[in-house]
C-alpha cells in the first residue's frame, strides 16, 4: 500500500482547474462524507455486519481515488475485501489503517492549493 501517494496532487490540480471556485466546497463534501463512511464502518463492525461494510468499503474506496487519494482507496479496498469474504476479525487492523490515512488525507486536502 505504501507505493501509492497520500494524494494525487497532479489530478487534484487538474480537478481544482475544472471545479473553480467550486474546489473548496468539493474538498468539504468529501471530507463530510468520509467521515460518515468512516462511522459507518464501524457501525458495520460492530454490528458484525460484513455485507454493509463491504458496501460501505466500496464506496469509500471510489470517493477516495475520485478525489485524488490512492492511498486511503487502497486501505477501504482492503477492507471491501474483508467484509466481502466476511473476515471482520481482521476488520479493526484495516480499519486503524483507513483512519490513520485519512487524518493524513485530510491533513493534505485542506492545506492544498
Amino acid at each position: 500500500m505504501n507505493d501509492k501517494p497520500h494524494l494525487d496532487e497532479e489530478a487534484l490540480a487538474e480537478l481544482k482547474d475544472v471545479m473553480e471556485e467550486e474546489f473548496d466546497v468539493l474538498i468539504q463534501a468529501y471530507l463530510a462524507d468520509s467521515r460518515s463512511r468512516i462511522e459507518s464502518l464501524e457501525q458495520a463492525l460492530s454490528e458484525n455486519n460484513p455485507d454493509i461494510f463491504a458496501k460501505t468499503a466500496h464506496s469509500f474506496k471510489g470517493s477516495s481515488i475520485n478525489i485524488g487519494a490512492p492511498r486511503l482507496g487502497q486501505a477501504c479496498f482492503e477492507a471491501e475485501k474483508l467484509g466481502k469474504a466476511g473476515a471482520l476479525e481482521q476488520a479493526p487492523a484495516v480499519l486503524e489503517q483507513i483512519y490513520t490515512e485519512f487524518r493524513e488525507v485530510q491533513q493534505r486536502l485542506e492545506n492544498f492549493g
